[in-house]
């Protein structure tokens, strides 16, 4: 359950402002049909994230524990700072046009997966899914993260965005990137 807790806030603080909430406020902003925008992006992130946690658990037997742990406490503090870059949201509206034909939930479901392709939060789920040892409470943590950020800007819109005090919550989930990534050399090396 812990890898669970730690999944869903260190995804729901990653995310707030991302490209892909903002990419949600768009979505919903021109088709206003919140229920298939956020069945695709569940849909989208579980395929995602699930792909992601296989592939952080597969590093796991390839790389030697002590690289390993190196690899992992150093991307969790370059993710700490990753998250102090905002991100922005380029010309989506020519995306948004060129997958419409796939309706409301087609196109969500594609924009959504390839938008989280090399995005902070799958490379979050990789490290988290090797520094657990758990593809399933992973991969349900991080997909409930994302459904934490995204569901309020897909109802709400951008009066939501409007309220968040973004720059701080980018700090807090920096610093948790951090006392993770500080955590695993600690553990490592100490007990």
């Amino acid at each position: 359950m812990y890898e669970f807790l730690i999944s869903t806030s260190v995804v729901a603080l990653a995310e707030m402002g991302d490209k892909t909430q903002l990419l949600a406020l768009l979505l919903a902003a021109r088709f206003r049909k919140p229920i298939p925008i956020l069945i695709a992006i569940l849909l989208a992130t579980t395929i995602n994230h699930g792909l992601s946690a296989v592939l952080g658990q597969w590093i796991t037997t390839v790389l030697s524990p002590e690289i390993l742990l190196w690899i992992l406490a150093l991307g969790f503090i370059g993710m700490a700072i990753w998250m102090l870059i905002p991100d922005e949201l380029g010309d989506e509206t020519e995306s948004i046009n060129k997958w419409q034909r796939f309706g409301v939930f087609g196109a969500t479901f594609i924009l959504f997966f390839l938008a989280e392709i090399g995005d902070k939060t799958q490379i979050a789920t990789v490290a988290l899914a090797a520094r657990f040892d758990s593809v399933f409470w992973v991969m349900c943590g991080t997909t409930v993260g994302m459904m934490i950020a995204n569901a309020p800007a897909v109802f709400i819109g951008d009066k939501l965005a409007d309220k968040l005090p973004i720059s701080l919550i980018h700090k807090i989930g920096a610093a948790i990137f951090l006392v993770v990534g500080i955590s695993a050399l600690v553990q490592h090396y100490y007990f």
